[in-house]
């Protein structure tokens, strides 16, 4: 037994500083769903499925493109105390608003939209357990999800990349990859960083809780963030590896 003070370099929970939290897919999950995909990512999990239509939006009606969309809700007890069902509130807030739209807008970018046709297909993501990264879970999940429905109905050729997400920050001075919540709750500079396998971004969302951070600072989170979504792309290629049309 080794008794002492844990090394500067490890986390909370014992991980290097650039070490993802175990990541898991588990496929098929739902029978009913086209595409169904549970992703865990630590102590996170998130339930996604995927729904194909033969309809789209009114403003796309005759234009003979389609539609990725995505919802996003958390169950109740999904965090450590008890969150009201935004169903019982009559409306959604601004905080699912947001990361609703930025699945949608994450999975559009690497679906051939003109190619699909006049179909709509709808990803929800739904919060199982909330420990830091919900959104970014739900974009990497949401994205097997979303392949493997493709795949299932014989249209992988649509997928133009892959597409995954993940949260970088700065806590006690350190970069970090894939904050949990206690890390995220005490980020100095806290990223979500949505990436293609290409190399190319969806979006940055970027904020400094405290002290503003310089380039060189968000040069390096992006290439922390850069190395952990290649590590993503991987798991995710494993995991749909065993789709079968």
């Amino acid at each position: 037994m080794t008794i002492g003070n844990r090394p500067a370099s490890a986390r909370g929970d014992g991980r290097r500083p650039d070490e993802l939290r175990p990541v898991t897919f588990t496929l098929g999950v739902q029978k009913w769903a086209e595409g169904s995909c549970r992703i865990r990512v630590g102590d996170t999990e998130v339930l996604c499925a995927a729904t194909i239509a033969d309809r789209v939006p009114p403003h796309l009606r005759g234009k003979g493109t389609g539609w990725v969309t995505a919802e996003y809700a958390m169950l109740p007890r999904a965090t450590a105390e008890r969150t009201e069902r935004e169903s019982t509130r009559g409306r959604i807030g601004g905080r699912t608003h947001e990361i609703q739209r930025l699945i949608g807008r994450s999975l559009r970018g690497v679906v051939d939209l003109a190619r699909l046709g006049e179909r709509t297909v709808t990803v929800d993501c739904d919060v199982l357990q909330a420990d830091g990264g919900t959104r970014t879970a739900s974009i990497t999940g949401g994205y097997v999800a979303l392949a493997a429905a493709l795949i299932a109905y014989g249209m992988e050729r649509l997928l133009v990349a892959k597409i995954a997400a993940v949260s970088v920050g700065i806590v006690g001075g350190a970069s970090l990859l894939d904050l949990d919540y206690e890390e995220d709750s005490h980020a100095e500079v806290d990223f979500n960083v949505v990436g293609t396998d290409a190399g190319t971004y969806v979006e940055l969302q970027g904020t400094a809780e405290g002290k503003p951070f310089d380039r060189a600072a968000m040069t390096g989170l992006l290439d922390l963030a850069g190395a952990g979504l290649e590590r993503l792309f991987a798991a995710q290629a494993e995991a749909i590896a065993s789709v079968r049309r």
